[in-house]
């Protein structure tokens, strides 16, 4: 072909999600109620009560534009995290937000630091806008902050942290977050993607909405598709200093989310009981699967989030016996983990499937 897309876009390797149920049904011939996915660190109890009546009302509406301001959900987010309207970003799930950082203030001549193990996206985004990738080597599998501090030139721009970290699960503490913002060069911006925050318990809680009166530099990412379930209505939002929010909305599409998932949002804010169900769900359903691991021999990154990684070794040609036998999970390979499988936390009857035919699997 004789048009050509830009050597930085050639050289993507789009992002892979977990694999559907009904595409697994159809590859292996298997009822869509018999399989069970673990794949993609969705909420297993589904969405909030709240949120499903919000939705059906939302619905009648849907012959019309959204705000494309989200006033509603910007009202509720405002109060629900003391911040003022203007300093809220709103995307098509917080890789929206990710991507919307990276449009607005990178260019070819940028670089951009980010750790090994971390989520897919960063590098993604990176890459997208022609902008040059520095990889700090993970230490036990989490952020070395030491090394990212020392990876800063006059050149970076932006610095992704996930805190806890996608597919490992690590947790970095509050007071080293902190510290090392202090450290961090006033033209660098700091994305703290925060993600899983709602499944942290209550000592562990970020801390970095606080932190945002003082560090002007830093932009905090917040979703809806764990916790709160949303994950199909694609929702999620940014905050920051009013003038990155300002730079951010320039370059985002007009009516990036949807009303239906705006509504969703707003009663989702509304429901703590239906959140905090979900995080005592998750802590039984960790529990379950460290024993089941323990009992197995095997080892594994402990994990803060809603998802373990588990060391198999030989991950590919399990993760396939796996799906033979309906289990969808998460190979990590291509985050340079080849031994190891992650694992999102399900219900318990899909925990126990999945730890009933990977227990045939190793041992025949």
């Amino acid at each position: 072909m004789s048009i050509q897309a830009p050597q930085h876009i050639q050289k993507i390797a789009p992002y892979q999600g977990g694999k559907p149920i009904t595409e697994l049904a159809r590859e292996m011939n298997l009822n869509v109620e018999d399989i069970v996915k673990l794949a993609s660190n969705e909420n297993p109890l589904g969405i909030s009560p709240k949120a499903d009546y919000a939705i059906q009302e939302a619905i009648l509406g849907i012959a019309r534009y959204p705000d494309g301001n989200s006033f509603a959900l910007r009202e509720a987010v405002s109060h629900k995290f003391s911040v003022a309207p203007e300093q809220i970003v709103f995307g098509n799930g917080s890789n929206d937000i990710l991507e919307l950082v990276a449009r607005a203030y990178l260019t070819s001549d940028s670089e951009v630091i980010y750790s090994q193990h971390a989520f897919a996206v960063y590098p993604l985004v990176t890459q997208a806008m022609g902008a040059k990738g520095v990889v700090v080597p993970a230490k036990d599998f989490g952020h070395d902050l030491s090394a990212m501090l020392a990876a800063v030139t006059d050149k970076t721009s932006l610095i992704f942290i996930a805190n806890p970290n996608n597919p490992t699960g690590t947790l970095l503490t509050k007071d080293a977050l902190y510290a090392f913002l202090q450290q961090v060069p006033q033209h660098v911006l700091v994305v703290l993607d925060e993600a899983y925050d709602e499944y942290l318990s209550a000592e562990h809680k970020s801390e970095a909405i606080a932190w945002l009166k003082e560090f002007e530099n830093l932009v905090i990412s917040r979703t809806f598709s764990k916790a709160y379930g949303l994950a199909g209505l694609r929702i999620g939002f940014g905050l920051c200093h009013t003038q990155v929010a300002d730079m951010m909305n320039r370059v985002r599409q007009p009516f990036n989310v949807n009303s239906v998932a705006q509504a969703a949002a707003v009663a989702s804010l509304a429901d703590d009981d239906f959140v905090e169900r979900s995080y005592a769900l998750n802590q039984a359903g960790m529990a379950q699967l460290k024993q089941g691991f323990e009992q197995l021999g095997l080892t594994y990154i402990p994990s803060f989030a809603n998802f373990i990684s588990v060391k198999v070794w030989d991950a590919a040609a399990i993760n396939q016996k796996l799906l033979q036998n309906g289990v969808i999970v998460r190979p990590v390979a291509n985050y340079e983990m080849p031994e190891y499988l992650r694992v999102s936390i399900g219900l318990f009857s899909e925990n126990a499937k999945f730890l009933e035919v990977l227990t045939k699997i190793l041992k025949s």
